[in-house]
């Protein structure tokens, strides 16, 4: 393609681009597709000979957008956003355009310093401790993984990496029973096996019984098994729960045990001074992870862990082959020590970009209001009789199930896993389900970019809607 025709086609893309983002609210929230459809689309091999940019772009319409779920849609409610912005969109298109790969100092200076001053900048915002050091990963299950890597170095003294952990007492690791798969998957891949990850009872906040975690350590140290590493969650997949930080940390201050806390989600609340209590005992935090692009509007893939320790990750996992080697590094820390990829995405320019398009004002008050209109979605869903909240409201989500006077629990379950299906299916608004006590529950979790208060009250007004057809379940 050449350069006058890539000017042309580009604008046309940054046309769609707007004007999708100017009409989403009127797709449907979720892929309306069945399993396979958008594949029989596709031919089954690639073509010998180039096509022209405007049969491919009409096919993305035709073929692809039909299988698209709408993240950014204002009524997305599902799991955790996955955000977007305008400035953050701008930001990729010229990462994407620049195409650098900052895996040394001198690859490109500009990715390692700017991501250097927006580890800076993120960390004041949040009031994280000044020592900490953070670096971008592309996912909070990467940053959970090199976490858990310094943790397994720290507790066998740098020989696992060298040696392996054959030989070597067991090591455990012990989160809460509501902690993110990736802490088991983490475990799993740092080899320390999913049989010592040790799931910690929860309370009836769903928040991590401290007692039961002294409990395990001691039971551990009796059988031999070292403890390795606890991890706290600030705001929990499932229901939003937090750990108790403080008393966490009394433990693994005494034990001499590594503490990570992922905050992957909530931890962008951090910004606001009303919720910076949930940070008490941040002091004896070695590692914490926080996703940009969950609730800080900065697009998929940008997660940050920042250590109190950056030298000791290094050593576990920096690998210095003469072709790497560079004499200006050494006067600035080269980041593909401080996570598993050697190659590295410019991620920090799209969070230069968020954070001064915004600015930190505009921020704060964005996630003060989703979480504002989760309390007021919460006050709605208790006015009803036929609905309950079991969860909640915990930052900006709730949980709820569907409740009619005198059902027993089996039809309740029968009817709330029932409504959550008519919810999807209709495709006006997007939820997901977890488990309470083994029941399942309904989760709603306002967080998106473009999402105000109308579209929560829409949502809600579909889920009155389709429980009417409920009652017969």
């Amino acid at each position: 393609m050449k350069i006058e025709e890539f000017r042309a086609q580009a604008h046309r893309v940054a046309e769609w681009m707007a004007n999708y983002l100017e009409t989403v609210e009127g797709r449907p929230v979720r892929a309306q597709t069945s399993p396979g459809e958008i594949l029989a689309l596709l031919p089954g091999s690639a073509p010998e000979s180039g096509e022209p940019m405007e049969r491919i772009l009409a096919d993305f319409d035709r073929v692809i957008m039909p299988g698209i779920t709408h993240w950014q849609h204002p009524r997305f409610f599902a799991y955790f956003p996955a955000n977007s912005s305008p400035p953050s969109v701008l930001a990729e298109m010229l990462t994407a355009t620049v195409a650098a790969q900052g895996m040394l100092w001198e690859t490109s200076p500009a990715v390692n310093e700017l991501e250097t001053r927006m580890m800076e900048w993120l960390r004041d915002l949040l009031g994280l401790p000044a020592e900490f050091r953070g670096s971008i990963q592309d996912s909070g299950s990467s940053a959970n993984l090199v976490a858990l890597i310094a943790a397994r170095e720290r507790a066998t003294g740098g020989r696992a990496c060298r040696e392996g952990l054959a030989g070597h007492p067991p090591l455990a690791v012990y989160s809460s029973a509501e902690a993110h798969s990736s802490i088991e998957k983490a475990g799993k891949l740092a080899g320390l096996g999913s049989a010592f990850i040790r799931k910690i009872p929860v309370d009836r906040d769903q928040a991590m019984c401290t007692d039961a975690l002294q409990e395990a350590i001691t039971q551990d140290r009796a059988a031999g098994i070292v403890p390795c590493a606890v991890v706290a969650c600030l705001g929990t997949t499932g229901l939003g729960s937090v750990d108790p930080l403080a008393s966490i940390a009394e433990i693994t201050a005494r034990e001499n045990i590594h503490l990570h806390v992922d905050a992957a989600w909530a931890g962008a609340a951090m910004m606001l001074a009303e919720h910076r209590h949930h940070l008490a005992g941040i002091e004896h935090v070695d590692s914490i992870a926080v996703n940009p692009h969950k609730w800080l509007f900065t697009n998929f893939d940008c997660s940050v862990l920042w250590s109190r320790d950056p030298e000791g990750v290094a050593r576990a996992l920096a690998m210095n082959p003469a072709y790497l080697l560079s004499q200006e590094g050494a006067a600035m820390p080269e980041y593909r020590d401080w996570g598993v990829p050697l190659a590295r995405r410019f991620r920090s320019l799209k969070l230069w970009f968020v954070l001064r398009s915004y600015g930190a004002d505009q921020l704060r008050t964005m996630i003060r209001q989703h979480i504002d209109w989760t309390a007021r979605l919460a006050q709605l869903i208790r006015s009803e009789p036929v609905f309950e909240v079991v969860a909640g409201p915990r930052f900006a989500l709730l949980a709820f199930r569907y409740r009619p006077d005198g059902w027993d629990n089996e039809r309740v379950d029968a009817a709330t896993e029932a409504l959550l299906r008519r919810i999807n299916a209709d495709g006006r608004i997007y939820l997901t389900r977890t488990l309470l006590d083994g029941r399942p529950v309904i989760r709603f979790v306002i967080g998106q970019t473009y999402t105000q208060w109308r579209h929560v009250e829409e949502g809600w007004a579909v889920i009155r809607e389709l429980a009417r057809t409920n009652a017969a379940v």
